[in-house]
């Protein structure tokens, strides 16, 4: 017959394991989460920096005339 403290020993090695593994993944969906962000950061700053652009050459050439 198996020793409870060792059946114990079992679900709390497999519990501990298992924390571990999903501290792990949670880890890398965090980091994947946080990369697709920063891009799509990126993207609104080209198109805000493409308007101001345009916004800047208009008033340029507003000045012109």
């Amino acid at each position: 017959m198996v020793d409870h403290f060792s059946i114990i020993n079992i679900i709390f090695s497999i519990l501990f394991f298992g924390l571990i593994i999903l501290f792990f993944v949670s880890l890398g969906a965090f980091i994947r989460s946080r990369l697709v962000n920063q891009s799509g950061q990126r993207a609104s700053l080209v198109e805000i920096e493409k308007k101001l652009d345009k916004i800047i050459g208009m008033l340029e050439e507003k000045e012109k005339n």
